[in-house]
């Protein structure tokens, strides 16, 4: 018996129907291995593993990716609009108002209770999005000792 392995970047990209280049490998990469990452921040990965790579070119990169469902893009009022590689289910996200930090955060009550809508207006729906805002622990406690921290 063979353990499963996760396919590629590459593999996912073409599996997506996209042109496979280092600069998309890379971003999938700089992606998934970040945090919510903005698209300043995802240049600047994408430029330490490939080398030099235009601004626009990421953009229209995270434009196809994101279409393709193998990113997502979420925009947190207030914030740039930030990019991460967990796609293919319902979670949601914590914003911290102080730092901008984003964290992950299941769906509270099992699977996807809140794409039943109290009045869906006959869309179909497929998707809901929430965001909790608060303090992260940091801000939290910087804020009660008088260091609180800005954006």
């Amino acid at each position: 018996m063979t353990a499963s392995r996760l396919p590629s970047a590459a593999e996912e990209l073409r599996g997506a129907g996209l042109r496979v280049t280092a600069a998309r490998v890379a971003l999938l990469d700089t992606v998934r291995r970040g945090d919510h990452l903005e698209a300043e921040a995802i240049t600047r990965g994408v430029r330490e593993r490939i080398g030099h790579v235009s601004v626009q070119a990421v953009y229209e990169a995270l434009h196809a990716l994101t279409k393709a469902g193998l990113l997502r893009r979420i925009e947190p009022a207030g914030s740039p609009a930030r990019y991460e590689g967990r796609v293919g289910d319902n979670h949601h996200h914590l914003v911290c108002r102080s730092c901008g930090l984003v964290a992950d955060v299941d769906c509270a009550l099992g699977d996807a209770p809140c794409l039943t809508a109290s009045d869906g207006h006959g869309f179909v729906i497929d998707e809901a999005e929430v965001i909790y805002w608060g303090l992260c622990p940091a801000c939290s406690t910087a804020r009660s000792d008088g260091t609180a921290r800005h954006l």
